[in-house]
């Protein structure tokens, strides 16, 4: 336990260290299997969840009403809060804030004893919540040009399809179920390799467009690391007044970066995605730390 619970620790931060070293072949693999690795590998880690997972225990709860609020109040605020200082900084802050849970969130949450099902409904709440949210505020403080159907193409397969899979699988498949339960672990060795595939992708698109003041990249990191904290902190205080620290923590926390990432190349000024990018490594350096403190207490 303690050797597994030491690997951990320290798995996220060498795969981020192997995705930006060898960015390049990650990249070109990557294009060669048209983009559907990061995909494949959510949907792969989901369903082993989501196996886990009794959706007859799913309930929505005022929690999950206070993280969604705090998502959708808070990154009007701090796109306001930044608007008159620097627009692509603001931009990048707000989607920082605004983006929906990430769907791997349920995976760390489960290592670090969330409740699945309390996380499960969070991520279905969150991710379809944030397609109806996401559009009106990029056409107010973007390019104007996002729509409900194009951030529910991206997320909802993703995330329906395992889940619909993983109960069936419960259900009607009950030792490839009981299997995948006595096995849990698997999903988070797929994490870590789709997080390596992220951070070689990430770190191609930063190399390739250096025309960015590096003033402005600083200031998007910066952002990005006192927004993560925050909301890990903030998610965590709600969670713990309703039983379930960690599940507050990665719920608000914990984001769907890579959609994240689309949003700001899409819809804002592309130099806006430096936040989420950057958002990427705080994220996984505060689940590496989370893990590590886990396994010790343990």
């Amino acid at each position: 336990m303690a050797s597994q619970s030491t690997f951990r620790t320290f798995a996220m931060p060498v795969g981020m260290v192997v995705g930006a070293l060898f960015c390049r072949p990650i990249a070109a693999v990557d294009a060669a299997a048209a983009g559907l690795l990061t995909p494949a590998f959510i949907c792969a880690m989901l369903f082993l969840t989501f196996c886990r997972v009794d959706a007859r225990k799913i309930r929505f709860s005022w929690m999950h009403l206070w993280l969604i609020l705090f998502q959708i109040v808070g990154s009007l605020a701090v796109f306001h809060a930044l608007r008159s200082f620097d627009l692509v900084l603001a931009q990048g802050a707000m989607v920082c804030v605004l983006a929906p849970v990430a769907m791997a969130a349920v995976v760390i949450a489960g290592m670090l004893g969330a409740n699945l099902e309390t996380m499960a409904a969070y991520t279905l709440l969150c991710n379809t919540v944030i397609a109806f949210v996401a559009p009106i505020m990029l056409h107010a403080y973007g390019n104007g040009e996002c729509t409900m159907l194009q951030i529910l193409q991206r997320v909802a397969p993703m995330l329906i399809g395992p889940f619909v899979a993983g109960q069936l699988c419960r259900h009607y498949l009950k030792r490839v179920s009981e299997w995948v339960s006595a096995h849990s672990n698997l999903s988070f060795y797929i994490w870590l390799l789709s997080l390596t595939v992220i951070i070689g992708r990430t770190t191609c698109f930063i190399l390739d467009h250096d025309e960015a003041n590096r003033t402005t990249e600083l200031l998007l990191a910066l952002a990005a690391f006192v927004i993560c904290v925050l909301q890990f902190i903030v998610g965590r205080r709600i969670g713990r007044h309703y039983g379930d620290t960690v599940a507050g923590g990665q719920s608000l926390g914990q984001k769907n970066t890579v959609l994240a990432v689309w949003l700001s190349q899409s819809f804002l000024d592309p130099i806006s995605s430096v936040a989420p990018t950057a958002y990427i490594v705080w994220q996984n350096l505060v689940n590496s730390f989370q893990l590590w403190r886990s396994g010790r207490q343990k």
